[in-house]
């Protein structure tokens, strides 16, 4: 079977330009790392019926022309019977060149593209931190960043709306 191609046949391809940013992986590293076990060793006499709590922050700073540092915090706080078991803390950063994007294309790839590249080496991490803290392993489910961000960027929208509601001045109020 023979296809034709528009670009090569004199045709019309889409429109679209093709994205020219470049993007590069320079460093990895644990930034910070926290662990806490308050109640030992009482805890590893009871029952092994965890609760965790699972709290994900991420920050981005331009450290140079076209290199940016991003900060995935994870913290994990294991409760049982409301006494703690253990705190763990982590900071995973990265150091990432990205160069040729729009502020529009930037702010997907620091907000969720480097923390979802950052969030395995936290996992091993807090993982690691665990089991060495004398407790079994915290293994960390997979976390999907392009929702937790399109969730962010719908709930950050969602307050400048009401933010500028309150701050509009409505017809009939002295101006």
């Amino acid at each position: 079977m023979n296809e034709s191609n528009p670009e090569t046949e004199g045709g019309t391809a889409d429109a679209t330009p093709a994205p020219t940013g470049h993007f590069e992986i320079l460093k990895i590293y644990a930034k910070d790392i926290y662990f806490e076990t308050p109640n030992s060793p009482a805890m590893f006499r009871v029952e092994w019926k965890p609760n965790i709590n699972l709290n994900l922050n991420s920050a981005a700073q331009r450290t140079a022309p076209g290199e940016y540092e991003v900060v995935l915090s994870v913290t994990v706080t294991v409760t049982i019977e409301e006494r703690t078991a253990f705190l763990a803390e982590v900071q995973s950063a990265g150091i990432f060149a990205i160069t040729g994007l729009t502020d529009d294309e930037l702010a997907p790839v620091l907000g969720s593209l480097c923390p979802g590249i950052l969030y395995p080496y936290a996992r091993e991490m807090v993982s690691d931190l665990t089991s060495r803290g004398g407790f079994p392993q915290c293994i960390l489910s997979p976390v999907n960043f392009d929702a937790l961000y399109r969730q962010q960027q719908a709930a950050e929208a969602q307050e400048g709306q009401a933010d500028s509601a309150v701050t509009q001045p409505h017809a009939g109020d002295p101006a």
